[in-house]
C-alpha cells in the first residue's frame, strides 16, 4: 500500500486482506476485498483491530451487482490493525481479515492520523 501526496509516495505498507484475496469482493460474507475507487468516509478509534478507517464500500455499483443476484453486498470495509485477535491470526495467515485491509498496530496508528475524510482511496491488485 502505498500513501501519496500527489505522485509523491510518502509511506508504503504491506498489508493483508480477506480470507480469500483473489478477485474482487462481490458479496456479503465473501471473504474478498474490494477493488475500485473508494473514499475514506469514517473512523474509529475504538476499534476492536486498535485503529480502523472506513472505506465508502460499497458503492451505488457495488449494490447494485449485488442486488441482481439477491445479495447483499456487505459492508463496513476498512483500513484496521491487528489487536488482539488479529495478532493470533496474521502471524499464520497474512490474509485473514473478512474483508478488510489490515496492517500492523503501528502502521494503522501512522495511516489513521494522516487520512482524513474524503481521501480517494484506489484498490487494486
Amino acid at each position: 500500500m502505498f500513501l501519496l501526496n500527489g505522485q509523491t509516495v510518502l509511506r508504503s505498507y504491506n498489508f493483508g486482506l480477506g480470507n480469500q484475496p483473489l478477485g474482487p469482493k462481490q458479496f456479503e460474507g465473501d471473504g474478498k476485498t474490494p477493488e475500485g475507487l473508494y473514499y475514506i468516509d469514517r473512523f474509529n478509534p475504538r476499534s476492536r483491530y486498535h485503529l480502523s478507517v472506513g472505506i465508502s464500500y460499497p458503492n451505488e455499483q457495488d449494490k447494485a451487482y449485488a442486488a441482481q443476484f439477491g445479495r447483499s453486498a456487505g459492508s463496513d470495509i476498512m483500513f484496521h490493525g491487528r489487536g488482539p485477535e488479529g495478532n493470533v491470526f496474521a502471524p499464520k495467515n497474512r490474509d485473514w481479515t473478512a474483508g478488510c485491509l489490515a496492517l500492523t498496530d503501528q502502521e494503522i496508528e501512522d495511516v489513521y492520523a494522516m487520512l482524513q475524510p474524503g481521501i480517494p482511496v484506489m484498490i487494486y491488485p
